[in-house]
């Protein structure tokens, strides 16, 4: 069996009855929707017409969701229906960030995703899902596309049909008779202002209770060239927002100070053969043991049901690269407590060994969620082949302004501050260029365009160019190339500490502000 969907445009009359069958079977909270209608307009007064779209989970054949979901609460069955598990659902939020058609929500009330899973206890019992019996105009059909005497598989052979976003690979499973283009495309019909009736009163997730939602669908800052008849979205649901909030940049700051720190240390001691003070040594351990904790505790704060974090580990989707990263993260803290430890009880040979296996999952531990990121694929322009060296740089940025602030309090030699203030300059210099590319150079689709638009001149344009660009780089580049002065130093790291922050804030925050329905 291989169960889809077909929804015939040419017969919706945009009742809504979908929504409301879907939301009284599967009792749906207020404020989220498993299946809805979007309503899209076309033409000029009087010559115009308005388009209604089914949207909801795709049931793809290569669904990304389950692919990045780190407790298998998201499942593909053998009949081809992707459901999920909310009994095992940590609220990582991971799985809206891949799923490119907007499809999963957190359910305020549960703090677990969830979206449309065919009614699977329906079919179950020989029953159609709640959506296709309620349709007056029998406009949705469900059925198995792999049987040909169904009728499902009869409208996909017979009649012209088209999926949202194939360029993803998804292999979606949700067939348009008759789809209307600007409707399927997030992007065609941008959102130009909020929706009477569909305004989101209740926040999802961290915002459930705060009476808010989160940071919501960003318009554009200047109007996109029109190639046809006017279009505009005039009725849709209300934005998810931007569900990876403050937590997510901070973890990865963590992360990045963490390993940073223990991979300069280390090219101090073993590449560049200095000898560097017991105090600075242990201080510079003790740092990256405490940013690896603060790791692991912002981790957990960004999780809706933090207390089923322990199923990263008891219950992994070893796939998921959130559970990749969570192994990387305890083996680099077990080669840090290693070194602390044969350091302590002076045992040279292990000491060694841990400074060289530490190093290596410091590599890992500073780069593995560049591969978390480009899971997503929901999220455009996180799928850039430089975050990989983006996230590299970072942390050699956070580890070496942090290790220039350690340098100076445990009063190292010149010869260190030195070499110090010079790998800095590089990576400032470096840094300013990588992100210089990533935000003006050519983007594979306009979604990842849109993101870098929104970091450049949207609204998250005073954080990049002032938090991130001059005084978390072109300020601390100055000072290491010009000034030797300790003080004047010591800010200049701070200043680069900050950088990162808000280098990773507007990282996280810009593609989570595109529309993905």
């Amino acid at each position: 069996m291989n169960y889809g969907f077909v929804i015939d445009a040419r017969k919706c009359i945009g009742c809504h009855a979908c929504t409301v069958a879907c939301k009284s079977e599967n009792q749906v909270p207020l404020g989220v929707n498993r299946t809805w209608v979007k309503y899209v307009e076309k033409g000029t007064f009087p010559d115009t017409r308005r388009y209604f779209t089914v949207l909801r989970c795709n049931h793809c054949a290569e669904p990304p969701c389950v692919d990045i979901c780190p407790v298998e609460a998201l499942q593909k069955r053998p009949d081809g229906i992707v459901d999920f598990d909310s009994r095992r659902c940590i609220g990582c939020k991971a799985c809206a960030q891949a799923c490119p058609y907007n499809a999963l929500y957190i359910d305020p009330d549960t703090h677990t995703s969830a979206k449309c899973n065919y009614c699977a206890h329906r079919k179950e019992v020989g029953l159609q899902p709640a959506c296709v019996a309620i349709c007056p105009q029998q406009a949705i059909v469900s059925g198995d596309l792999d049987d040909p005497g169904s009728k499902i598989a009869a409208l996909v052979a017979g009649e012209r049909t088209v999926v949202r976003k194939p360029e993803k690979g998804t292999l979606p499973k949700l067939f348009y008779i008759n789809g209307d283009g600007p409707s399927l495309d997030p992007m065609a019909a941008p959102l130009l202002e909020e929706y009477h009736w569909s305004a989101q009163s209740r926040g999802v997730g961290h915002f459930a209770e705060k009476g808010k939602g989160a940071p919501g669908i960003e318009k554009r800052t200047h109007a996109a060239p029109s190639t046809g008849p006017k279009t505009r979205r005039v009725y849709d649901i209300p934005s998810k927002g931007a569900v990876w909030g403050w937590e997510v940049p901070a973890y990865v700051t963590a992360k990045a100070v963490s390993s940073g720190v223990f991979l300069v240390f280390f090219a101090l001691l073993v590449v560049f053969q200095l000898q560097l003070s017991d105090s600075l040594q242990w201080a510079a351990w003790a740092v990256s043991f405490i940013f690896l904790a603060l790791t692991g505790g912002f981790l957990i704060k960004d999780l809706d049901r933090p207390d089923r974090f322990s199923s990263v580990m008891l219950r992994p989707q070893f796939g998921s690269w959130l559970v990749r990263g969570g192994l990387t993260i305890t083996g680099y803290g077990a080669f840090l407590a290693l070194w602390g430890g044969a350091r302590l009880l002076r045992i040279p040979v292990l000491e060694t060994a841990a400074l060289w296996g530490g190093a290596l999952f410091a590599i890992v531990t500073a780069i593995y969620t560049a591969f978390l990121f480009g899971a997503a694929k929901g999220r455009d322009f996180w799928q850039s082949p430089m975050l990989l060296l983006h996230m590299f740089l970072n942390s050699l940025l956070a580890g070496g302004s942090a290790m220039l602030l350690l340098g100076l309090g445990t009063g190292s030699s010149s010869e260190l501050l030195g070499l110090l203030r010079q790998l800095l300059t590089a990576g400032f210099g470096l840094h300013m260029a990588i992100m210089l590319i990533e935000l003006y150079g050519k983007h594979p689709s306009v979604g990842a365009e849109r993101a870098a638009e929104i970091i450049r001149e949207g609204s998250l344009k005073n954080q990049f160019w002032s938090g991130s660009f001059l005084g978390g780089n072109l300020l601390p580049l100055l000072v290491t190339l010009f000034s030797p002065d300790p003080l004047m130093l010591a800010a200049a790291s701070l200043l680069g500490l900050c950088g990162v922050f808000f280098t990773e804030k507007v990282w996280v925050q810009a593609p989570q502000r595109i529309p993905l329905s």
